[in-house]
């Protein structure tokens, strides 16, 4: 696995990649993407920092695990890649933000266009093996990434964090709600979704309202 994380994360990051846990982290991926399909491609497991970089982050979107289809996942947790069909929680984030802010459902389920901007799209695990939902689970990236919640609670102010559904609200601990705001609703995917868990929690207006209160530039979702 190589290390291809944008430079103005590595100050923060570089105590992480010399801990033990994240070196045999990175020899069970390295093995994985040798000898099996894994997903992302190796080259975007880190994307979510490579395109969005330390000093613009203003929203956390935490995922659980990469998409594991194949040419679907690109390291932005809810994203696929251009012309690839929209997963149903992808579909059910557009949906919402069409309710919510009267935008045209977009044919580009691609959502560099919010990295860019400052969203991170922070997957829990950042790896997957091909067709296998939660393969590269408890191997160290959970270690990983809670370090990097942490350290954006630690080093920022006025973040926004969308926490949805019991995976991501778990994380609510690493944050300090005194110098950031959470915002929890139900998960994206259908289950949670036709529960009515989703559905109307107007998270993207919120955020832009929460964003312009600090007198950040707000999303164009």
């Amino acid at each position: 696995m190589t290390l291809e994380i944008h430079k103005s994360w590595q100050p923060y990051l570089q105590t992480e990649f010399d801990k033990a846990y994240f070196k045999k982290l990175a020899d069970f991926v390295k093995s994985e993407y040798k000898n099996e399909t894994c997903f992302p491609p190796e080259n975007q497991i880190f994307n979510a920092f490579n395109q969005c970089h330390f000093n613009d982050v203003k929203v956390v979107i935490i995922g659980q695990d990469p998409y594991h289809g194949v040419g679907q996942a690109n390291g932005l947790c809810f994203s696929v890649n251009e012309g690839i069909a929209h997963p149903p929680s992808l579909i059910n984030i557009f949906k919402e933000i069409e309710s919510d802010l009267g935008i045209p459902y977009p044919k580009n389920g691609n959502l560099s266009r919010w990295a860019n901007q400052g969203v991170l799209l922070l997957n829990a695990t950042l790896t997957v093996r091909a067709h296998l939902a939660g393969s590269h689970q408890k191997k160290g990236w959970e270690l990983f990434t809670n370090a990097v919640i942490k350290l954006i609670s630690d080093n920022k102010e006025g973040v926004v964090f969308l926490l949805w559904g019991g995976f991501a609200k778990q994380k609510a601990k690493l944050i300090n709600t005194k110098k950031h705001c959470i915002l929890e609703s139900g998960h994206p995917s259908p289950l949670s979704a036709n529960r009515g868990y989703w559905f109307g929690n107007k998270h993207f207006s919120k955020v832009n309202l929460l964003l312009n209160q600090k007198g950040n530039k707000t999303i164009a979702w």
